[in-house]
């Protein structure tokens, strides 16, 4: 962000920067399995999505609307959830797993916000900032933002799949930016991916900021978390 240009909106990614899934993925998937005659083990499952998520291509549909996203989206998540399964068991009735599993992370109760994010996005508000969810997911986020709270706090939520881009793409920047009614120079975003997120938005002439949960050593153009963001507007 160029020092003399006064900040309009701020872009923040969802999974790993708003939100976390509620317990470890290998867990819940392994313990939702057993109600289909599965028998997965849990490691695996977490090992088995890193791999996974590697090696299929982004979450990104274009000229799908409606039924058809739909229809697209699950069935991306569908081919995901299979190969992941194979690596760790089996389950009997797969099918009807994965609609329990589908459903089931379109809950509030799958989730958890992290702590500080409703004051902080309470705080860019009394800014007066424009704030937009730019996210790698499908659908279900905005409903689900609803049910978590979040979605009053925003003004857009732009997915990838229906956009047709996903990040480091940046067409989905640009798709938001558009939404908001704003220049790349005049806006932040910030994520957990150094590759979606900081590279990402900063090949797009956003600035960005890496939410890096945990750290304990401090690196340029990184925060904790969210709580770093009004001090890097007040210095900006």
């Amino acid at each position: 962000m160029k020092k003399d240009a006064t900040p309009r909106a701020v872009l923040l990614d969802a999974a790993g920067t708003l939100i976390d899934v509620a317990r470890p993925l290998g867990d819940a998937y392994s313990r939702l399995a057993r109600d289909f005659g599965g028998n997965l083990d849990p490691d695996t499952m977490t090992a088995g999505f890193r791999t996974v998520f590697a090696d299929t291509p982004p979450m990104a549909f274009p000229g799908r609307r409606g039924a058809a996203l739909d229809r697209a989206e699950r069935a991306w998540w569908r081919a995901v959830v299979e190969r992941v399964t194979r690596m760790a068991g089996d389950v009997p009735e797969f099918d009807a797993y994965f609609d329990r599993l589908y459903a089931h992370y379109a809950s509030a109760p799958a989730w958890r916000v992290y702590p500080e994010v409703p004051e902080v996005l309470a705080a860019l508000r009394e800014r007066d900032l424009r704030l937009a969810v730019v996210s790698n997911f499908d659908s279900r986020l905005p409903p689900l933002l609803d049910a978590l709270g979040l979605a009053p706090f925003f003004d857009a939520v732009v997915c990838s799949g229906a956009v047709g881009a996903a990040k480091p793409d940046g067409a989905i920047f640009a798709h938001a930016l558009a939404v908001l009614g704003i220049d790349a120079h005049e806006a932040l975003h910030v994520g957990d991916s150094r590759v979606n997120d900081y590279d990402g938005a900063r090949a797009a002439g956003i600035e960005a900021l890496l939410v890096d949960r945990g750290t304990t050593t401090s690196r340029a153009g990184a925060i904790p978390d969210l709580r770093g963001i009004p001090n890097w507007l007040a210095e900006a």
